[in-house]
């Protein structure tokens, strides 16, 4: 297997059979990419491991960061039908991403990452890889080392967010432990929406809450704030912390 480097080329060109609000609907190669920056990343398979609990999630994470500098749009290309890829984006909440169905391989095949995985009784599918893309034509390819298995070491969102700018900013990871009925966690909640981050909020059950929320934090109460990493803590502290942050 000798995997082709497409860089200065364009792409090939194709009609994707997409589905859109339960229609038949036919995307060109042109439509994608004519007069766009687009970032591409393909995967062997939706619903796969890697693919869907890494590859995919990281790149719909940074995607706020990646249109800041310039691209146009996120393209997930795999061997698999539009109901598939379909379900699968409902599945992981990737509202920005652009999932395209390459149902028979016509555009991995034309980029030359159409292998056999046979062994995995997947039949043909794509290479793992990442392009930029400018106005049709490949300007940098990300490609996997072909080595057994399926290596996932340079197609990353964070690799090609570097290329791009080594100096981007990532979007903050933001998390709060929160409760169904909890006045502070509504008014924590609004907070962190005033100041523009977009929080992961984690409901704790009723039971054992306290146990949970202990073993975490080594408070009793929520909410429990974090950071990028770094526990802020309840309201109180949140206040303290946005206020010294503004």
């Amino acid at each position: 297997m000798s995997l082709p480097n497409h860089e200065g080329r364009k792409v090939p060109q194709v009609t994707f059979r997409t589905r859109q609000n339960g229609e038949w609907k036919n995307l060109t190669t042109d439509e994608l990419f004519k007069g766009r920056t687009v970032v591409v990343f393909s995967l062997p398979g939706a619903f796969t491991p890697t693919c869907s609990t890494t590859h995919l999630p990281r790149y719909d994470e940074l995607a706020p960061a990646f249109f800041v500098n310039g691209v146009d749009a996120i393209l997930c290309v795999s061997v698999n039908d539009a109901f598939v890829m379909n379900e699968w984006a409902a599945t992981q909440e990737a509202q920005n991403l652009v999932m395209i169905p390459d149902g028979n391989g016509e555009f991995t095949e034309g980029m030359g990452m159409l292998v056999e995985k046979r062994d995995l009784g997947f039949g043909k599918r794509s290479w793992r890889y990442s392009m930029l893309v400018k106005d049709g034509v490949v300007q940098k390819m990300f490609i996997e080392p072909e080595k057994p298995g399926d290596p996932f070491e340079v197609s990353d969102a964070d690799t090609m967010l570097a290329y791009l700018n080594p100096k981007a900013k990532k979007p903050d990871q933001v998390a709060i432990l929160t409760r169904e009925g909890c006045h502070f966690c509504a008014k924590a909640k609004a907070l962190l929406n005033e100041l523009g981050y977009d929080y992961a909020a984690v409901p704790l059950p009723n039971t054992n809450r306290s146990r949970i929320v202990g073993a975490i934090t080594g408070k009793s109460t929520v909410p429990q704030v974090f950071v990028n990493g770094q526990h802020i803590g309840g309201w109180e502290e949140l206040e303290r912390w946005a206020k010294k942050a503004a």
